[in-house]
């Protein structure tokens, strides 16, 4: 047998591709990345949505309003077994979240995955998650907060597309009490797995910067993406429209966490920039930092000319609509409107 011939009917043997990506020293690494970024498949009727938490602890009853909803829309709901778990302020040890997650990105009988709740712990386990079976077929991750590491992750390595929207510890127990804004975020999610347009009602904010820009979207938490510099998971940003959003943090601090986004060239060649919900801690008395979001946004874009957005409905907040990062989108600022839509 010709040394070509005979090298690809290794390659093509399962069992030594799977030895050689457990042997790479990246485990995220793919051996053939694809070319360009993949939609998973959308949902239809009876297509099953597994439930898990990878970061912070939810009980079981405190999902039931997300279940319900999620079946209304004709979907089957699979309960992971992190939910109803508790180590302190985790959703179960790292073994049991690992494992969970694992499953679930492993089967083939799930379409999408939703993340009970954000908090704080994704990054203890993604260095253990095989993304392999995923990456062959994909499917919808859903989720924001602490669940930004996972995103970065789709978008350094794998070029997967995913849902960035609320999750279950955000659905109303009531929701006919539901505001009408918190009501229209928690439809949007059937609308971004189900492949429908969603209309974002961004209301314009005269500090906005005109322009147009059309790229793949990228982005969530300012804090997550300020953590994951420099590792294997720093999210990519270039040609790209940039979302970002933060909770409970000092002024002074998302100023520092900007100069990192800067230093680090994630706001030199974007499409665009929209800057979500900002939940500000308040100085403390004799400390006061003396800017606010819209000062400390635009120094730091002030040498580049692309369109920004302030105050788009997305973050902590009841205003956080579905956002499909890996997904080209287009906006348009210009006199006092701000469109903002899938390309």
């Amino acid at each position: 047998m010709k040394r070509k011939r005979f090298l690809g009917s290794l390659l093509g043997s399962p069992i030594l591709a799977a030895a050689s990506f457990h042997a790479d020293s990246d485990p995220h690494k793919q051996l053939n990345g694809p070319p360009e970024w993949r939609i998973p498949p959308y949902l239809k009727p009876g297509d099953t949505i597994g439930i898990t938490c990878p970061a912070g602890f939810m009980m079981l009853n405190e999902i039931q309003p997300a279940v319900q909803v999620l079946k209304s829309w004709g979907f089957n709901v699979r309960v992971g077994k992190t939910v109803g778990k508790r180590d302190f302020i985790f959703g179960g040890s790292d073994d049991e979240r690992l494992a969970d997650l694992q499953q679930m990105l492993d089967d083939p009988t799930l379409q999408a995955i939703m993340c009970a709740r954000g908090g704080y712990g994704f990054v203890r386990i993604i260095d253990r998650l095989n993304f392999q079976k995923f990456s062959e077929f994909p499917k919808w991750i859903i989720g924001f907060s602490d669940i930004t590491v996972l995103h970065a992750t789709l978008n350094h390595h794998y070029q997967v597309a995913s849902i960035h929207s609320k999750m279950c510890n955000s659905f109303p127990e009531h929701p006919e009490e539901a505001e009408k804004g918190q009501w229209d975020s928690i439809l949007s999610i059937r609308q971004a797995l189900t492949g429908s347009p969603i209309e974002y009602p961004v209301v314009f904010d005269r500090a906005n910067r005109p322009g147009k820009g059309q790229g793949i979207l990228a982005g969530g938490n300012l804090k997550t993406i300020e953590t994951l510099a420099g590792t294997t998971d720093d999210l990519r940003t270039e040609g790209m429209i940039l979302f970002l959003e933060d909770a409970s943090e000092y002024l002074y601090s998302i100023d520092r966490m900007f100069y990192n986004l800067k230093r680090t060239g994630k706001l030199d060649k974007l499409q665009g920039l929209l800057i979500g919900g900002f939940r500000v801690k308040p100085d403390d008395p004799g400390d006061e930092f003396g800017r606010s979001i819209y000062n400390i946004v635009l120094e730091q874009v002030s040498a580049y000319n692309y369109p920004v957005c302030f105050n788009f409905p997305v973050g902590h907040q009841k205003l956080n609509y579905a956002l499909k990062c890996g997904v080209k989108y287009e906006m348009n600022i210009s006199g006092e409107q701000v469109l903002f839509k899938e390309a």
